[in-house]
């Protein structure tokens, strides 16, 4: 053990200073929360935070890898932020959703979550300014997008200001073993990523939907002989045994969510912007307003359509494209765009998530 002293006095010590350097930080939050708050202006600053972490992610050279340093940090940023104002985060819930995980890996624990019970609930909430932010998911890389955010923003008028990829493992979850499951409960979108998985190992268990992974695993914590299809926290929320781990059928399955807020960033330099327009209902419209994009060199990302919902064999296009709308190429190509337009809005400019791998 006296070997082993040394080490822990020094440790004793870079506690101490790392103790006096974290205060230090906090005292300029609080300075810079009077400021915000004398300017009106909003305490979550999403390009400011992801310029942080990106830098102390860049100075990491030593056994920390980024994302644990990336998650030390963002804890730090939670309860830093907290001292100028709790932030109030809508999520798509309830309790123990993909959603809520996305959300709390995001802001940390230096906030308050409340939940909705659908995403055109969690739009409301934000745009009557019960909650500072919300959060939905937008699409999946295996199950495509999600079809009622993108509905939303054809009726709402909140900005994208931020988003979140998370890396999506199923459970199987139970109080009972395997072979007794005759019924699964899961959200659709959760049951068709496990598929595969359900066909090989449980070929005669009813597949039943549920609004979300949550409630599904509600029902498995209450039933005999049931299951649910969920995450690994709701099996720790609702004290349900890991019947099988990762069942989803393709492993490298990851969600996007997006943060919805009144306004979107300033830009900082790795963003994504995105779009909705319709065209004119003439012959090569779309092929027309996809040029001024190869023009100013830009990359599209994503183009999805929906119905307009205003008439028949009428389409509104989502657009992702990288750039802030503040960035001169972005800003000359929408303009083009917008000027051949019916219909034309910015959802929002907001830095790229980071995708490890």
């Amino acid at each position: 053990m006296s070997e082993l002293d040394p080490l822990r006095r020094r440790i004793d010590d870079i506690d101490k200073e790392i103790v006096r350097l974290l205060n230090e930080r906090a005292q300029t939050a609080v300075e810079i929360g009077r400021f915000k708050n004398s300017q009106g202006l909003p305490i979550y600053a999403p390009d400011r935070e992801a310029t942080v972490l990106r830098r102390v992610e860049a100075q990491g050279s030593g056994p920390l890898s980024s994302s644990a340093i990336s998650s030390i940090y963002r804890e730090i940023i939670s309860s830093t932020r907290a001292m100028e104002k709790v932030l109030i985060v809508n999520y798509l819930g309830p309790p123990g959703t993909f959603t809520h995980q996305a959300a709390r890996e995001h802001f940390g624990t230096g906030v308050e979550y409340v939940a909705s019970e659908s995403i055109e609930s969690v739009f409301l909430v934000v745009a009557k300014a019960k909650a500072d932010v919300g959060v939905v998911p937008i699409e999946n890389s295996t199950g495509g997008v999600v079809i009622e955010t993108l509905d939303m923003f054809m009726t709402c008028g909140l900005k994208i200001c931020d988003e979140i990829i998370l890396e999506i493992h199923h459970y199987l979850l139970g109080r009972c073993k395997l072979e007794e499951v005759k019924r699964v409960y899961s959200k659709p979108e959760a049951t068709a990523q496990c598929r595969l998985w359900l066909s090989e190992h449980l070929p005669h268990a009813e597949l039943i939907p549920m609004g979300s992974t949550t409630a599904a695993a509600q029902v498995a914590a209450r039933e005999q002989g049931v299951a649910a299809i969920a995450s690994r926290e709701a099996a720790e929320l609702y004290e349900l045994d890991i019947l099988a781990e990762n069942v989803e059928d393709h492993h490298e399955n990851v969600t996007r969510f997006v943060v919805l807020a009144a306004a979107c960033g300033s830009r900082t330099g790795r963003d994504r912007t995105s779009v909705m327009f319709a065209v004119k209902n003439e012959v090569g419209a779309l092929y027309e307003m996809l040029v001024p994009f190869k023009k100013h060199g830009i990359n599209l990302t994503k183009i999805e359509s929906r119905p307009s919902k205003t008439r028949a064999w009428d389409y509104v296009f989502f657009v992702d494209l990288e750039g802030h709308v503040d960035d001169t190429d972005v800003s000359a190509a929408l303009k083009e765009v917008e000027s051949d337009c019916r219909y034309f809005q910015v959802l929002g400019s907001y830095p790229r998530a980071h995708v490890e791998g």
